[in-house]
């Protein structure tokens, strides 16, 4: 079996500059798709690079924690996870509501999402996990992430994420997924010598890789986000010869989110 790679990065229409390092990366590096924030402040910025570069391949960011809720305007949404679990458990948060007004304000603007993730990986909770579900039935989005890495991290956060994978497959079984996931442990921390080790790690079958690419500008600065020097790390690993090399010398196919299996 082949070694298929899809390069996905999280967060377009989080800044300008964000927006741009990620064009940057599927220009001039391996990245092949990205998924878009429908609450992001540069969210109009990345639909006019997305019309501009059609051969990347846009998914939906879906967003309940940070930022301002598309469904009301004006509403901030909870600021963390443990916010995000106590409006759940409140029946504060229409998750499902919030996650159509997101959707639908990016196929109004002509995008048409073929893959969806969460922001902050919110789908290993079960409500939103159901909402998720929903909505790729609802809006025929037929791709969602499965995010647990093909090598288990041994940190405690990574093996209580890792409780959750038998009820997070057992749900999107309808759905597609990729065989292998790649990315989560990296998150902040990619560069090019351990983006080059993953690569030489990839099993057979399709994986997909998270990464958070971007330059460090005035917007990202500012931004309320932990990555940001580290996200240009991650542009330069990218758009590395050496990278490329790997992916030559492996014979990994570079790929969007496949429209059959």
């Amino acid at each position: 079996m082949s070694i298929r790679l899809i390069v996905n990065a999280d967060d377009f229409g989080f800044t300008r500059d964000v927006n741009e390092g990620i064009v940057e990366a599927h220009s001039n590096g391996i990245l092949t798709a990205a998924t878009l924030m429908a609450n992001g402040d540069a969210f109009d910025h990345a639909v006019g690079l997305a019309r501009q570069n059609p051969s990347l391949d846009i998914g939906c960011h879906l967003v309940i924690v940070q930022g301002q809720s598309v469904l009301d305007p004006g509403r901030t949404l909870p600021a963390s996870l443990q916010g995000v679990a106590t409006s759940l458990l409140l029946g504060q948060l229409p998750v499902y509501e919030e996650f159509a007004a997101q959707v639908r304000k990016i196929k109004a603007a002509g995008i048409h999402p073929t893959h969806l993730d969460t922001h902050k990986h919110t789908h290993l909770l079960p409500p939103v996990l159901k909402a998720v579900v929903r909505i790729a039935r609802n809006f025929s989005i037929p791709w969602v992430r499965r995010p647990f890495d093909f090598k288990p991290g041994t940190s405690a956060t990574a093996k209580l994420i890792n409780l959750r994978k038998p009820a997070v497959i057992s749900a999107l079984r309808e759905l597609k997924t990729t065989d292998h996931f790649a990315g989560f442990q990296l998150t902040g921390i990619l560069n090019e010598a351990n983006l080059i080790e993953t690569l030489e790690q990839l099993p057979a079958g399709l994986t997909e890789f998270m990464c958070h690419p971007g330059y460090l500008g005035p917007e990202l600065e500012y931004a309320a986000t932990r990555l940001k020097a580290s996200r240009q790390v991650e542009l330069q690993a990218l758009t590395s010869p050496a990278v490329r090399r790997v992916i030559v010398d492996r014979r990994i196919s570079l790929t969007g989110y496949p429209a059959t299996g």
